[in-house]
């Protein structure tokens, strides 16, 4: 086994135990959250609303710690596996040229190629039929 095989595999064992330990962390710390929500709720005997914010604040907190770890975690490895050069890469794709505005063939529907209708500045009196009856028109009511 030469020197860069064995700092290959002892990269990749290190890179495990982080992996686990972190879980582990993250996974303890969540029961720790769960367990500290579930004795608060035991002991206020019954007060709706106190235990609905104490299991949103458990549920938030154990949440967040997860998103966070897996969150660090890709991005971790998607740092190193650039920086090891082993990330995919996207080849542009070939210029064949320039390009070349066909017509529509026959029995293709025409396409337009101005604005839409009614579409334009939005300016009052701009030009556009209506846009000073839809500018000074007051807003529709709504029926009850």
């Amino acid at each position: 086994m030469s020197r860069d095989e064995a700092a290959a595999v002892r990269d990749t064992e290190l890179e495990k135990d982080r992996a686990r330990y972190g879980l582990i962390a993250v996974v303890m710390s969540n029961l720790a959250i769960v367990g500290v929500a579930a004795l608060g709720v035991w002991r206020l005997d019954g007060d709706k609303s106190v235990i609905v914010g104490v299991l949103t604040a458990a549920f938030t907190a154990v949440s967040s710690m997860t998103t966070a770890y897996l969150g660090i975690k890709a991005v971790s490895n998607t740092a190193r596996s650039i920086a090891l050069g082993s990330a995919p890469r996207r080849d542009p794709a070939p210029a064949t040229g320039t390009a070349h505005a066909t017509a529509p063939g026959p029995g293709a529907p025409a396409t337009a190629t101005g604005p839409a209708p009614g579409a334009g500045t939005g300016a009052p009196g701009a030009g556009n039929p209506g846009s000073a009856a839809e500018a000074s028109a007051p807003p529709a009511q709504r029926a009850p």
